[in-house]
């Protein structure tokens, strides 16, 4: 059982002594990807060995019980434990998305509904904002569209993690579960009889790529500049510091305008594009990566929806996993663990029945 983990002690072992030299961290690109791995194999490691422990510890618990029984009690608790540990350890080795230790790009957008739509849109991404900062994450607005009403027509946000996060721990490893329209039934703001209505807002999750990720040739840009513009299209900026950049081979279009400078809207658009073209090239290599994407948002339709958010019953529920409950106001202040943590299960579970097949 877990013949592969020998494999993976002597890869660690490795990668603690490279970690150790100052030269490797004068690339911080670089160390920060050995970082990652470690602690995934450092997780595994001391996973491993806590089972092997508790072997050794049931074997002496049973041995001293055959003597005097009161062993009993204390040899089985310690068969339990190593049993969790034992699924723990299962859970650790099964192959991960290769972008699981990346941070996250989310992009937020209203779809049908109108006004009430945007603000929703921005309620999601206050949403978004506040479980970042639950988990210790930073948000940096890359770019963003507002209404009129002061919701959100679009709004992209990078959430990046501080340090190096546990395995399954990292921004994009949780929301990129949040990948699809959002629903929302309730009263609109706009509505002055009172009734419910259902708009939708979609949500487009990436992993944030880094330059080492992906190659851009600069002469397959076109880059324009054009003035900013706020809620209705009254001008913001006195200058064309808004940049929108075209990927001519791809067809990929990236606009920002959030900064005052050209250079900090250009560098904002660039990190989006690298984005977006990162996740194209997963969508090529991997079949099973392109249907994860297709069930994200593909037109911000009403009927095609991962989840509900419905205001007069509080009540939230994702159509994906089957969970639901009747906390809506406290997931929308950031209590999405619960879930999150749905689909983290399911797709585990997923990952395990491949893995037998």
């Amino acid at each position: 059982m877990f013949d592969a983990v020998d494999a993976l002690i002597a890869e660690h072992t490795e990668l603690e002594h490279t970690l150790a030299d100052p030269a490797v961290h004068a690339d911080q690109a670089r160390a920060r990807k050995l970082n990652q791995r470690y602690a995934e194999l450092s997780a595994i490691v001391r996973t491993y060995r806590e089972w092997q422990q508790l072997g050794d510890d049931v074997e002496a618990a049973r041995e001293l019980a055959a003597e005097d029984e009161s062993f009993a009690e204390e040899a089985e608790s310690l068969a339990e434990r190593r049993v969790a540990t034992e699924e723990r350890l299962r859970h650790l080795l099964i192959p991960r998305d290769p972008s699981d230790s990346k941070d996250a790009l989310l992009e937020i957008k209203s779809g049908e509904g109108g006004e009430e739509s945007a603000l929703f849109a921005g309620d999601l991404f206050r949403m978004y904002s506040r479980y970042a900062e639950q988990h210790g994450w930073s948000t940096q607005v890359l770019d963003s569209t507002e209404s009129d009403l002061g919701g959100y027509k679009s709004v992209t946000v990078a959430v990046k993690a501080k340090g190096t996060p546990a395995p399954g721990e990292a921004p994009y490893a949780l929301l990129k579960f949040e990948g699809g329209v959002h629903r929302v039934q309730r009263v609109p703001v706009t509505e002055s009889q009172g009734r419910v209505h259902t708009s939708a807002a979609g949500v487009l999750v990436m992993p944030e790529a880094e330059q080492v990720d992906v190659t851009i040739d600069e002469n397959d840009l076109r880059i324009d500049v054009f003035r900013s513009s706020g809620p209705g299209g009254q001008s913001v900026n006195t200058t064309d510091s808004a940049v929108r950049i075209t990927h001519l081979p791809t067809g990929i279009v990236v606009s920002c305008q959030n900064e005052k400078s050209q250079l900090q809207n250009k560098e904002s658009a660039m990190r989006i594009l690298r984005a977006r073209l990162l996740a194209a090239a997963e969508e090529a290599a991997n079949a099973e990566a392109s249907e994860a994407r297709k069930s994200q948002v593909r037109t911000v339709d009403r009927s095609e929806r991962i989840r509900t958010y419905n205001y007069p019953e509080n009540r939230i529920s994702d159509h994906r996993t089957g969970f639901k409950a009747y906390n809506l106001d406290q997931v929308l202040d950031g209590a999405l663990d619960p879930v999150i943590e749905s689909n983290v299960a399911a797709d585990m579970a997923a990952r395990l029945e491949a893995l037998g097949d």
